[in-house]
């Protein structure tokens, strides 16, 4: 779809010309708000994704780690250690918790880990193999840690990215449909008030014209009136008659004005 060759249906005033200009000052302002938007949004989409790239690469070797730590817990313990884990355990001293991180007015979900509350030392493989259960237990928080900051990573990635897919559909828009409309208006109102204008200007030589017509068929009308009325003075002085006054009468109108000036 494209606002290329298409303009609003509006009625071409003055008034309605404002308002589309108003507009288009709106949808300019509009589409460089949300431009230096959709580029912050991307900046902070490309550090995310460098982030989760990095912390997948670290979590094969953590988990790798802690798998490791666990095989080596139940070999020295000579025993699954599983059940009395379970068996020592009341409430998770681990727990996880979401927040929300503002980037260019979108809400972005952050998890965080945390401690609740003290951590009782565990009292498992007391009797051997106590020493590898907590070096198994530190490798495990530590893959929390990395699984929680993924789990973040993650959903925050995929929130920018619906983020940025909406934003640059409505920088798109302004750019390309709703700015060209706005413009194309613009212009057809403009040319619609010229050519008004050059209607009216066109409709006052006329009504000129005919007003100076008529004023010189007024004036005509007058002087023939004067001719006749000179003429039967004429005639009534001289004894003649009317064609004989009316011929003598240019020779006797100029010695009336030559009289008067």
């Amino acid at each position: 779809m494209s606002g290329q060759n298409q303009r609003l249906t509006v009625v071409p005033t003055v008034t309605m010309l404002g308002i589309m200009k108003a507009r288009l000052v709106g949808a300019t302002r509009g589409h460089a708000l949300l431009k230096k938007k959709s580029d912050a949004l991307t900046v902070q989409f490309r550090q995310i994704l460098k982030k989760i790239v990095s912390t997948k690469e670290s979590m094969g070797d953590i988990m790798k780690t802690s798998s490791f730590s666990l095989t080596e817990a139940k070999y020295v313990t000579g025993e699954n250690i599983k059940h009395a884990v379970l068996e020592n355990v009341q409430n998770a001293s681990l727990k996880v918790r979401s927040r929300q991180e503002n980037v260019a007015g979108v809400k972005l979900p952050k998890f965080e880990y945390f401690t609740e509350g003290e951590t009782k030392k565990d009292l498992t493989s007391l009797a051997r193999g106590g020493q590898q259960v907590q070096a198994c237990r530190a490798a495990y928080v530590k893959a929390i840690e990395v699984l929680v900051d993924l789990a973040s990573l993650q959903t925050s990635f995929l929130t920018l990215d619906e983020a940025i897919k909406t934003t640059n559909r409505r920088v798109n828009a302004l750019e390309n449909v709703v700015k060209p409309r706005l413009d194309n208006t613009i212009s057809y109102i403009k040319g619609e008030l010229d050519e008004l204008e050059r209607e009216d200007f066109f409709r006052l030589k006329k009504i000129q014209g005919y007003k100076k017509r008529e004023i010189e068929k007024q004036l005509a009308s007058a002087r023939q009136f004067a001719e006749e009325q000179f003429a039967e003075k004429v005639s009534l002085q001289k004894g003649i008659s009317i064609n004989s006054a009316h011929n003598l009468l240019p020779a006797a109108m100029q010695k009336d004005e030559d009289i008067i000036f």
